[in-house]
């Protein structure tokens, strides 16, 4: 059973999460790995998403900020999002799915493998 882990700052400038992945590689075939949150009384958001074989598809209204990278050594994904406002405070997962891009309003069911989810607060 694969497990995602976030960890990064709470209170923050700037925004970096991690997540380490435990239980499986992240290189393993037809996997892909997506950022996603959810901000206070609002729906899911999906980020982008990092490939098993390592390509990056993103969400368009956050292309311009998202820089999405891993370590396949350590089994670890990155998400650093740039120029961040208070409109930024969200709980940040990683998941695991079978689709590379959303141009639909995601749902939970739509991977498999879900991380606990960090909060992180920007400051006005």
């Amino acid at each position: 059973q694969v497990q995602l882990q976030e960890s990064g700052p709470g209170l923050v400038q700037s925004l970096s999460v991690t997540c380490t992945v435990s239980g499986g590689s992240i290189r393993i075939n037809n996997y892909y790995y997506s950022w996603i949150r959810q901000a206070p009384g609002k729906g899911l958001e999906w980020i982008g998403s990092i490939s098993y074989f390592g390509s990056n598809q993103w969400n368009p209204s956050l292309k311009n900020r998202t820089s999405l990278s891993r370590d396949s050594a350590k089994n670890q994904l990155f998400l650093r999002l740039s120029s961040v406002t208070p409109e930024d405070t969200a709980v940040y997962y990683c998941a695991r799915g079978t689709r590379e891009i959303f141009d639909r309003p995601i749902v939970r069911s739509d991977f498999g493998s879900w991380g606990q989810g960090i909060q992180v607060i920007v400051p006005s």
